[in-house]
């Protein structure tokens, strides 16, 4: 018989509750329910051959006692996924692969204890202990020595395992970076570590995420065998099995834009000042009341185009185009028509990069998750801090803290010989006040919910515990093209239509597992769906608001068929125009390559690593940075990227020191950012004209557009010139009369 699992059950869960509630709320007769299997707070319950999928469909947040139960099907019984490999299948497959390698990284680099990767620190001792954040226990932690932390990725957010020194046989506990700074660490548990040493020593390493897996195993199974429901007509859409829909654009007449809040500036800015003329267009025949009047053409009709999808639309955000200025305007809208939004992304700081925008122009918007996992500024909007401010708490904190006092007066013995019953009594009606506390707590959730238009949340940290059994109008999944394609199936469960919005042209999602990789595992939904579909699909953002001309230029060419226009804001600006910035040869010119060939610069393997790093050119970029400097540019101002980690990590011994505020890093950790100026190392330089991965040229589409005015490229023309991208690279540079040679600046 095919197994269904029931997680989250109310404490003392009994078979009979767990036989009522498929009863009750299943519709499925008590003698057709087999065996089950009680395990804490969760039950496993065997269910005849098609039962399976709508039980789950029933019993999946529903309300039991005072909180949601979680429902799923037992993957690889009966039901589960099987037989011929279908698109779910595989993904599910595929996921298993990933996660296993994942967790067998996270485990290495835990024991390891090797603080070169930044995935771990070593000798922390506890500075100080608290509670915090919804209850949880928070520990700050420092070196032992009293130095400041080294360079690590573990960033607010980041999910950890904290493990004792000396006691490599336990398997540590699991929490939440909360806050970091240069000499501790803060993290969040949900419990307080037992610790065999009356001083114990740490390390924290960064761990797998099996939550965020088994939600995205759930997502594929249901959407796997969801019938007769929304989420089986979507999935026949997103496989392109049925044509997606579109309803007709709604008459043109005469409207005055309202301008609330508009535009901004930087990479995700509105269009300047002029913005809502850009581009031809104009607000007198829109049938759309803009709330940002500074959108121009191209985020308008991109919104237009949402805002009538019957399943999906695409929204392709190239590089500095303002991608999530259309979003938020595309959430807003929804809103103002009266629909309910879950705005997601595959990460925290894009989820909170919304939510910053949408609370500012006063959206109701409510952010799940782990607080640790939010922008301090933000965590006032997150669930958990929002429960906690709520009035009607202080009295379910009262009532928890009578039915402790009362527990502990029924445990004591007294000289006089209780009552008969007394004890029992107290115990019974400590469990009451529980019951109330939690009653309580589940009312005040509900009320916060159900009020907000908006609930923001990473794709992976949806669950049914707590939103209970809630859909939503539309599903917003912003910065798409970074999530594998079993994150996007879990919003989409509770979704009547969904928009996707990123760019398939830049860095696909972050795949760990080689043989996952090889299969496809990297393509995402965004990506998969842009190939499948018409292009009625989806529209692209043509203006961008971050790069000089020039060093907008090839990608525009390479990536987006020439079609990306520099704003008048960043077409012509350079360094030489910031204040404090003198004007030379430097900084009066966008772009610069610089030849190391016939130099003799080597790369080389990073002893006991595979990655690889070049010396004599991170002496080269340690030069580029202080001409900068020199220059009066701040080093705030300056990005170090690479596309290898070896380098990275050779540059910031090189060169941190000197510049404490110059920001190094892989070109994949600085997706999504800009500088005044970037340098980029590219490192390879050998005989054989071997690139390695610099032949995934999307990275290289990343590392080329994170400059606002000034860009400086250095490599070996001989080694990346054996590559067709590479050779139209070099000629750019040459037209653009930026190519110099290494021998100018030894």
């Amino acid at each position: 018989m095919p197994l269904i699992q029931i997680d989250a059950l109310p404490p003392q869960t009994t078979r009979g509750t767990v036989v009522r509630l498929l009863e009750q709320v299943g519709e499925i007769g008590r003698d057709k329910i087999g065996a089950i299997e009680l395990k804490g707070r969760a039950a496993t319950v065997e269910v005849p051959g098609g039962w399976e999928t709508r039980l789950v469909k029933a019993l999946d947040g529903a309300l039991v006692g005072t909180g949601h139960v979680r429902a799923s099907v037992v993957v690889g019984r009966g039901g589960g996924i099987g037989g011929g490999e279908d698109h779910f299948a595989r993904m599910a497959r595929l996921l298993e692969l990933e996660s296993a390698e994942e967790a067998r990284r996270a485990a290495q680099e835990a024991r390891r204890g090797d603080e070169s990767t930044g995935q771990t620190v070593t000798g922390l001792v506890v500075q100080d202990e608290t509670a915090g954040l919804g209850g949880r226990a928070l520990l700050t932690l420092a070196k032992k020595n009293g130095r400041h932390l080294p360079w690590t990725r573990l960033s607010v957010g980041s999910p950890v395992l904290l493990l004792e020194e000396g006691r490599d046989k336990h398997s540590g506990w699991r929490g939440i970076v909360c806050q970091r700074q240069p000499a501790f660490l803060q993290i969040a548990l949900d419990s307080w570590p037992e610790t065999e040493s009356e001083r114990p020593v740490f390390r924290v390493a960064l761990a797998h995420d099996e939550v965020a897996r088994t939600r995205q195993r759930n997502a594929l199974e249901r959407a796997r065998t969801a019938s007769a429901d929304r989420l089986a007509q979507l999935r026949e859409v997103l496989l392109g099995n049925v044509p997606l829909r579109f309803r007709p654009a709604p008459r043109r007449q005469v409207v005055e834009s309202a301008t609330i809040n508009g535009g901004g500036e930087g990479d995700e800015g509105g269009g300047g000042e002029s913005g809502g003329e850009r581009g031809g267009d104009s607000t007198r025949n829109d049938p759309i009341r803009w709330l940002d009047a500074n959108l121009n053409a191209f985020q308008r009709e991109a919104i237009r185009l949402a805002l009538t999808a019957e399943d999906y639309a695409i929204i392709h955000g190239p590089p500095g185009t303002g991608k999530t200025t259309t979003v938020v305007e595309l959430i807003r809208q929804a809103v103002r028509r009266g629909e309910k939004v879950l705005a997601c992304a595959p990460s925290n700081l894009a989820v909170d990069n919304m939510l910053e925008r949408l609370v500012r122009v006063g959206e109701r918007a409510v952010r799940i998750g782990h607080p640790a996992r939010v922008l301090p500024e933000l965590r006032e909007h997150t669930l958990d801090l929002l429960v906690e401010a709520h009035p009607d708490i202080q009295l379910a904190r009262k009532l928890v803290r009578e039915a402790h006092s009362l527990r502990d007066k029924a445990g004591k013995w007294t000289r006089g010989k209780p009552q008969p019953g007394a004890r029992q009594q107290m115990r019974e009606e400590a469990r009451d006040l529980i019951q109330d506390a939690r009653r309580l707590e589940a009312q005040v959730v509900k009320h916060l919910l159900d009020s907000a238009d908006i609930v923001c949340s990473t794709t992976t940290a949806i669950d049914s515990e707590i939103l209970g059994q809630r859909t939503f109008d539309l599903a917003v999944i912003d910065e798409a093209c970074q999530s594998t394609e079993p994150g996007c199936w879990i919003p989409l469960q509770r979704s009547e239509r969904v928009i996707l919005a990123g760019d398939h042209c830049q860095l696909p999602p972050t795949v760990v597992s080689r043989d996952a990789e090889r299969e496809g595992f990297g393509l995402s939904m965004l990506e998969r769906l842009i190939a499948l579909s018409h292009a009625d699909c989806h529209r692209r953002l043509d203006i961008q608001y971050r790069m000089h001309e020039q060093i907008m230029r090839f990608s525009s060419d390479e990536f987006y068929d020439g079609g990306l226009t520099a704003d008048a804001s960043v077409q012509g600006h350079l360094l030489s125009m910031i204040p404090g910035v003198e004007s030379n040869e430097l900084t009066d010119w966008p772009l610069e390559f610089i030849d190391s060939a016939g130099a003799s610069y080597d790369e080389e393997l990073e002893p006991d690593g595979e990655s690889r790093r070049n010396p004599q050119e991170a002496a080269l970029v340690a030069r580029q940075v202080e001409r900068l400097c020199a220059s009066g540019l701040s080093p705030a101002d300056i990005a170090v990227i690479t596309p290898y980690a070896a380098q990275a990590r050779l540059l910031r011994e090189q060169l941190s020191n000197a510049w404490p505020d110059l920001e190094i890093d892989t070109v994949d950790g600085f997706q999504g950012r800009e500088k005044e100026a970037v340098v980029v190392s590219l490192v390879r330089s050998n005989s054989d004209c071997e690139i390695g991965f610099l032949a995934d040229t999307r990275r290289m589409n990343v590392a080329l557009t994170r400059a606002r005015r000034k860009l400086i490229v250095i490599g070996d023309s001989a080694t990346i010139g054996s590559h067709e991208f590479y050779q139209r690279l070099l000629a750019h540079f040459e037209r653009s009369q930026a190519y110099r040679t290494v021998w100018e600046y030894l």
